[in-house]
């Protein structure tokens, strides 16, 4: 009913292409919904912003897959690509930021999620993300998708799941390596960002036209196929621009963030007469656990030499993820 009703309201939608994204968008909000009304319920309420993040996210995406952009997208390349920005760069963000550990928790106790574990690793996700890029924007898949609408909203799911690891390794609420840091972080961006700027350098550069399934379309807008590839590749290149300044800002006022609370925790120990190493409390302060290893020195007792609240590559379980990492990234608040 609800496509059907979509139909009538909406000039050329296409129902094989548009269904998806539409239950897509039903199932999310209401899986979301409950697990939400679950915690809050068990006195762990999710932070509003992180609601609205994630419903934010879900329901642009499936705004962009509708009429009256959608058709646009199929006409000219340009459109495309921004719908595809929006898609797997934007609102994979949102709903990366909606993402609580409590949340992700049931998720861990499912064999066929359970994955989600090793995928949200700096290094797989990045994986992920960078041949998921090259293989939908190669020319026989990205044209394939143009004329078969199943295909298409396969290839906006490939986009939106591949983001959202992305962002999630990035600043969800999972345990990272030890590595990734300060450095590991900057180097991650970084790479994204080159990854994503060699593709779009391709497009705006080469002179060639990859994808002549718009010449038609084009040409009937009075508009030459490798402006609109030149177009489509500017936009990808100046929204990574933007959203690598962003990130580095993000990262940078973390780098001073950690410091600032590395250092309030070993003043607060010395003041206590608790012995804590450099190492530990940059570890505590890294993990978002600041707060839990200040309330240990106040209590005056033994910090165990392999405590976990620095975080670092250990793993906690589900137990931790429910209750230990339901912080926001630090420099983004809760």
């Amino acid at each position: 009913m609800i496509p059907i009703a979509a139909a009538a309201l909406f000039g050329g939608l296409h129902l094989a292409e548009a269904t998806p994204p539409i239950l897509a968008c039903v199932v999310y909000l209401m899986l979301y919904g409950h697990r939400a009304l679950t915690l809050a319920r068990g006195g762990r309420p999710v932070p509003p912003w992180r609601v609205v993040s994630f419903a934010s996210g879900v329901i642009t995406m499936t705004a962009v897959q509708l009429p009256p952009f959608d058709t646009l997208a199929d006409r000219l390349l340009a459109a495309h690509m921004v719908q595809h920005i929006v898609i797997g760069d934007i609102c994979s963000l949102l709903i990366a930021l909606g993402l609580t550990g409590p949340i992700l928790a049931p998720l861990l106790h499912f064999r066929v999620t359970r994955p989600l574990r090793v995928l949200v690793h700096p290094v797989v996700a990045l994986a992920v993300w960078a041949v998921n890029l090259y293989l939908w924007h190669w020319p026989g898949a990205y044209q394939l998708a143009v004329r078969v609408d199943i295909v298409h909203a396969l290839e906006h799911f490939c986009m939106l799941w591949a983001g959202t690891l992305l962002w999630l390794a990035l600043l969800g609420p999972l345990p990272k390596p030890k590595w990734f840091t300060g450095w590991g972080k900057l180097g991650y961006i970084l790479a994204v960002r080159f990854t994503g700027g060699l593709l779009g350098n391709v497009l705006v550069w080469s002179g060639t036209v990859f994808y002549p399934v718009y010449n038609a379309s084009d040409a009937a807008r009075g508009l030459n196929p490798l402006t609109d590839q030149s177009l489509a590749g500017a936009a990808m290149m100046v929204e990574q621009s933007v959203l690598t300044i962003l990130m580095l800002g993000w990262l940078f006022f973390q780098f001073a963030a950690q410091d600032e609370e590395r250092q309030a925790l070993l003043d607060l120990a010395r003041r206590q007469g608790v012995p804590l190493s450099e190492d530990r409390a940059l570890r505590a302060a890294q993990a978002g656990a600041g707060e839990r290893l200040r309330e240990r020195i106040m209590s005056g007792g033994t910090l165990a030499p392999d405590d976990q609240v620095g975080g670092g590559s250990q793993q906690p379980d589900d137990r931790d993820h429910a209750d230990e990492h339901d912080h926001a990234p630090q420099g983004i608040g809760r």
